[in-house]
């Protein structure tokens, strides 16, 4: 069940960071808001324009064509081909839905009005209010970010609000939170293992497709029967004077699955759900690298004490290494500008190095706690952020808001030597890391997207160059993937990049029975920006998302319709046949469980036959007879 969410997060302001100093220092100001533009043509080749790399003779902006109404809904005598078709043949437009309920705050959601002070709830500091190390007039921008409510009986579905009407109903939500007296702690990261990665990051380089379908290069096999139960249910946490507490993090091993709870992480038995370990923390998880070391090691934000109303946030200034096997926190280090502490909004990990990104700047250590750098108060731009796992991958932050620049540098992550740099076009104020391995970055350009989703282009890149290999437009009336951007830069799930290729959803449409509604997943080459024509229909009344690679393959959830259970499926690299790793059971119980997470708004693990769910906020139970869960864990014999 969705739960109230916070405010979103605000500008940042003008800080340091590392790499060599700009020709121009940032001079904040309220940024000019350029019109929506229209949804690009998917058939076109890419042109240069957005984020094309900086000459002397800058191309052009092209206009984009005029994206067509969408169709009425209705049912379709014969099976429909659905968006992302392979090129050449006809795509239905999505249909309308009816308007859900109002959300806000979801990864991808635009800030408030610029330069608009705002209260803030219990456990975060107030907006216009000076933060740790936040120059005054800006306060601390770690605000988690909520999901809408997702469509009464299409999970996941309804139509798609625009930004402007998330950033009004989010600021009325917040000072409701306010008023009630509600304390809402810092948001973290929706990450996972090493091997299992929600938010889609880079694996494979092909996969051989057997005779069944199958591939070769993946991990993951299908059991003899695919058949699941329920392993085990974590009680959701009790949660006092109606507040909304975020739990984000979760993480599997060898012998763990780990999940955040309300100032603490527990590993619980993969198996069972008991209690392996219990770590305390002095205050709420901010964010949560989803990435793993070899040897299980991660690194987490979080406060360096519990919210109150006489002192509701502390600030997320606690960078922690945490040993997933032993439980155990290995160091917890700060970073200072001059006397004052640094609230971070954002921490990867990459190899042996740990980064935190801020306002304030960048700053790393080695996993054995050894500073690598930090922000330089001569610098001219800032990192507001970065993106880990094979690679380290640097968005920094340049100029005033009305010119501002983004650079995405590929960074060594032992020295943060600038390796590569990318300079997107000058206006795009945010952008998320998709991949660092291959480079693929996200941006909503001239808030064309308009659905909140943080996405109208995706950005390959050349990691040695720093050359742009092609641009992908992808209108988010069409596609359903997220990213935030805001201040969490690697914050980006329903979407996959393996083989070269970015995976991607699409939006919901109808199916051929009555009322039903289904998507697939399609494929667009990193070289050339094409859709590469290969298509994974998710079966009438499911709704597909990828959620990690598998080797060359593509591991994806299938939500279910209301009388089913919901299934994980490998997706061939080759051949893109379907083969059912886990089929979850469909009694009425299980499904109420199951469906009250989703891809969109939930933390999902898979491996080994072992699928884990888990909630990213806990809240008061809104009446005394609904059970609510934390995690809950489903395996095969």
């Amino acid at each position: 069940m969705t739960q109230p969410p916070p405010p979103p997060p605000q500008q940042p302001p003008q800080g340091g960071g590392f790499g060599p100093p700009q020709d121009q220092p940032p001079q904040d100001q309220p940024p000019q808001t350029p019109p929506p533009a229209a949804g690009p043509n998917l058939g076109k080749a890419p042109e240069p324009g957005y984020g094309y790399p900086q000459a002397p003779q800058a191309p052009q902006t092209p206009q984009a064509p005029q994206t067509p109404p969408p169709a009425a809904p209705q049912t379709p005598p014969t099976p429909p081909q659905g968006y992302g078709y392979p090129q050449g043949a006809p795509a239905p437009q999505p249909p309308q839905a009816p308007q859900g309920p109002p959300g806000y705050g979801y990864p991808g959601q635009q800030p408030g009005a610029y330069g608009q002070p705002q209260q803030a709830p219990y456990g975060q500091p107030g907006y216009g209010q000076p933060g740790y190390g936040q120059q005054p007039g800006y306060g601390y921008p770690q605000q988690p970010t909520m999901p809408y409510q997702p469509q009464a009986g299409h999970p996941g579905g309804g139509k798609k609000l625009n930004a402007q009407m998330l950033i009004i109903v989010a600021a009325v939500v917040a000072i409701a939170l306010i008023i009630g007296g509600g304390v809402l702690y810092a948001s973290s990261g929706k990450d996972e293992g090493k091997q299992n990665d929600t938010a889609g990051q880079s694996g494979g380089t092909g996969g051989t497709d057997d005779d069944n379908g199958g591939t070769t290069s993946g991990k993951e096999k299908a059991p003899s029967d695919p058949s699941a139960k329920v392993l085990f249910q974590v009680p959701a946490p009790e949660v006092k004077n109606d507040s909304t507490v975020v739990v984000s993090g979760s993480w599997l091993t060898d012998k763990a699955y780990v999940k955040s709870g309300i100032a603490q992480i527990v590993g619980y038995d993969r198996d069972k759900g008991s209690e392996l370990w219990k770590l305390p923390l002095a205050g709420p998880v901010c964010q949560a690298s989803r990435h793993v070391t070899d040897d299980n090691l991660t690194a987490i934000l979080y406060q360096p004490a519990m919210p109150t109303k006489a002192d509701p946030s502390h600030g997320c200034s606690e960078i922690a290494l945490i040993d997933l096997d032993a439980g155990k926190k290995l160091w917890t280090k700060t970073v200072k500008t001059g006397d004052q502490l640094i609230n971070f909004d954002n921490i990867t990990l990459s190899g042996k190095t740990v980064a935190v990104g801020s306002t304030s700047g960048g700053a790393a250590f080695d996993v054995s706690g050894k500073l690598l750098w930090s922000p330089k108060p001569t610098d001219s731009c800032y990192d507001a952020g970065y993106g880990g796992g094979e690679k380290l991958v640097a968005v920094r932050k340049c100029g005033s808001y009305d010119q501002r620049q983004l650079h995405i540098q590929t960074i060594d992550p032992k020295s943060g030597k600038v390796i590569s740099e990318y300079k997107m076009t000058e206006g795009i104020e945010y952008a998320s890391i998709v991949s660092t391995n291959p480079l693929v970055v996200a941006a909503d350009v001239g808030d064309s997207a308009g659905d909140g989703s943080g996405i109208s282009d995706f950005f390959s890149i050349d990691s040695k160059t720093g050359k742009l290999r092609t641009r992908i437009s992808a209108p988010g009336e069409q596609f359903a993937a997220r990213c935030e951007g805001i201040t969490r830069v690697e914050a980006c799930n329903l979407l996959a990049v393996g083989n070269d290729r970015l995976y991607l959803p699409t939006e919901e449409h109808d199916g051929t029975g009555k009322y039903s509604q289904t998507n697939e997943i399609v494929a667009f080459d990193l070289a050339t920006g094409k859709q590469t024509g290969q298509r994974a229909d998710a079966g009438d009344g499911y709704t597909i998302s990828p959620l990690r690679m598998d080797g060359g393959n593509l591991i994806a959830y299938k939500r279910p319709p209301y009388d089913k259970g919901g299934q994980i499926v490998s997706i061939a690299g080759g051949s893109f046949k379907q083969t059912t790793l886990l089929q979850n059971p469909s009694t009425e119980s299980v499904r109420d469980v199951e469906t009250s997470m989703s891809p969109e708004y939930s933390e999902f693990l898979y491996a080994e036959g072992h699928l884990y769910m888990s909630k990213v906020y806990a809240s008061k139970r809104s009446t005394v007879r609904e059970k609510e869960y934390l995690a809950v864990g489903f395996g095969t014999s």
